[in-house]
């Protein structure tokens, strides 16, 4: 039985890119590394985003205003930079995801009746 995840088609997604970015950091401050856990756990493994997609991609974000980043560094742990969302961030955000919506709903009214 061959029980392997379907990946996700890269090429529509790199437009989502920032939604999935700025979703995350809606939950919490976080670091690179965790990030890419998290949207490889969110996505039940379908999707993994490598460091030369996730870091450009913060980095514009931190251009715009919509993200800061600082660093920070827990007792043990070695010295990370954590990314946090701007009040921005957190409009871009709720645009981004109502665009989105709409673009679904567009792709979902042409796809009716297609199995």
């Amino acid at each position: 039985m061959n029980l392997e995840v379907p990946l996700v088609d890269k090429e529509l997604l790199k437009g989502s890119i920032d939604i999935l970015l700025l979703s995350l950091l809606s939950e919490k401050d976080s670091y690179g590394y965790e990030m890419t856990k998290e949207i490889r756990k969110k996505s039940d493994e379908a999707y993994s985003m490598n460091e030369g997609t996730l870091y450009p991609a913060l980095k514009r974000l931190e251009a715009k205003g919509f993200v800061n980043s600082y660093w920070h560094q827990e007792l043990e742990a070695s010295r990370r930079k954590y990314y946090s969302i701007t009040e921005d961030g957190r409009k871009e955000l709720g645009k981004k995801l109502k665009n989105w919506n709409k673009i679904s709903d567009l792709i979902h009214k042409f796809s009716e009746g297609y199995s």
